[in-house]
């Protein structure tokens, strides 16, 4: 463990990649296994510094460490197919010879974490990145001091640092490491930040992966079942306390139907947390008072329909529901990441569909409804990083799914395959016989005719 930058440690990695040891496939198979063995060893230490962090519920912990194994999973039973060369067709002026296409790992990675989900998505881009061949440097977040310290351990106790090594520090850190030159940089959390790490990493011309967020709108039609679709709102939105990048960040439902899906959302609030959710030991609290107090500010707008209360010596802000809100207030103008959710409504899909597409390209986009042709206007008429139709977030649970943003959502994909190749370069390469070499191509060249 290092709590500040040692640029040894980034030369040793380079210089361990450069054995090769890591391009061998049997290496990345044994190194995936040592992974998944010791996240299982550690579940219980996970869980307990996921409550420390975030007062997180066990089943909330347990959803992040399954997501991590699922994609060890995943990468194990398939990386030999996405190791293996493709062949790919040689035009016929390539006369007696073979192409294909070879997956080649990048080097040294950086992945800097967020304290949202501090152990999924400090782990679940890792599995990518060995299953590609490459050394990996991690920063976690200190915001999840607590998740971080179990990270730095799993890794310690595990793994050769000239492979992957752990580096937990604060902004100067992070700052420190993006002056250096990665392979690599894949970051996750917020837009602006994002713009800091991408700017950083042109001075090196390292490529980024960048997983961003914004306001990931939630449509709902009229053709709709009432209750599961309250539910799985509900759950969406108020899993860890509203603070995921997808998170459904406002509801855009049809006003036909606006008052009894309110009537259900209630309900489900209810029905999931009780009647006083601060008693809940299934609802998260918001990660700092900084974060508190920004969200604290967005309770102003509009009419709070249920919740609205809150308790700064506890970080509880309760599940809200407010109406009444216009594009213009503050809570429309920024990513909420926290359980307040605004509803909106419209009169007809194209409204809707008008109305979703005048903001930023969202990370993801649902989509409630029970009509294919409606369905299929969505996918055909807006732009996202990701949809769900007749649900939320659960995406994100799909390893064979590409994940990622567009515009200032991010950019590049991870999870399973779309993962490898993130981490991964595309190497062409070109095979000729010596059989026979035609002399169209050599010098001294014909003139061209004069007509």
């Amino acid at each position: 463990m290092l709590t500040q930058v040692d640029y040894n440690e980034i030369e040793y990695q380079q210089q361990f990649f450069q054995t090769g040891k890591t391009k061998n496939l049997d290496f990345r198979i044994q190194q995936l296994k040592i992974l998944q063995q010791a996240i299982e060893n550690n579940k219980d230490n996970i869980v307990q510094a996921l409550k420390a962090d975030l007062h997180k519920s066990g089943f909330e912990a347990y959803f992040e460490i399954i997501g991590v194994l699922e994609e060890i999973k995943y990468a194990l039973n398939n990386i030999r197919a996405w190791t293996k060369p493709q062949k790919v067709a040689t035009p016929f002026y390539q006369f007696l010879s073979s192409a294909q296409v070879r997956s080649e790992p990048l080097g040294v990675i950086l992945i800097i974490g967020p304290w949202n989900y501090p152990f999924n998505l400090m782990f679940a881009p890792l599995v990518g990145a060995i299953a590609a061949g490459n050394c990996a440097i991690l920063k976690p977040s200190e915001i999840a001091p607590y998740t971080s310290e179990v990270i730095e351990k799993i890794v310690h106790e595990n793994f050769d640092p000239s492979f992957i090594e752990v580096i937990e520090g604060g902004i100067e850190t992070s700052q420190e490491l993006l002056s250096q030159n990665f392979d690599h940089i894949f970051f996750t959390g917020g837009t602006e930040v994002g713009k800091l790490v991408m700017a950083a990493a042109a001075k090196n011309l390292t490529p980024v992966t960048l997983e961003l967020g914004g306001k990931s709108p939630c449509i709902v039609d009229e053709n709709i079942h009432l209750e599961h679709t309250a539910k799985r709102i509900v759950w969406g939105k108020f899993f860890n306390a509203g603070q995921t990048c997808t998170a459904p960040d406002y509801l855009l439902v049809n006003r036909k139907i606006k008052q009894d899906l309110l009537t259900n959302i209630k309900k489900q609030i209810r029905i999931f947390y009780g009647d006083e959710p601060s008693a809940s030991k299934s609802y998260a609290r918001v990660i700092n008072q900084k974060h508190f107090r920004r969200l604290s500010q967005l309770l102003e707008s509009g009419n709070v329909l249920v919740g609205g209360e809150t308790n700064l010596e506890n970080l509880y802000i309760a599940p809200t529901i407010i109406d009444q809100v216009s594009w213009q207030d503050k809570i429309m103008q920024e990513e909420i990441f926290g359980p307040i959710l605004p509803v909106l409504e419209y009169t007809d899909l194209s409204e809707a569909i008008a109305l979703v597409n005048r903001q930023q390209k969202p990370l993801a986009l649902y989509f409630f409804s029970s009509n294919k042709k409606n369905q299929e206007r969505i996918l055909q008429e807006t732009v996202s990083g990701g949809v769900c139709i007749n649900d939320t977030v659960m995406h994100l649970t799909v390893p064979s799914l590409p994940f990622g943003g567009i515009g200032t959502s991010g950019m590049g994909r991870y999870h399973g395959k779309a993962g490898f190749d993130n981490f991964s370069y595309q190497r062409g390469i070109l095979n000729k016989s010596f059989l026979i070499d035609l002399k169209w191509r050599y010098p001294p060249y014909p003139e061209k005719k004069k007509h």
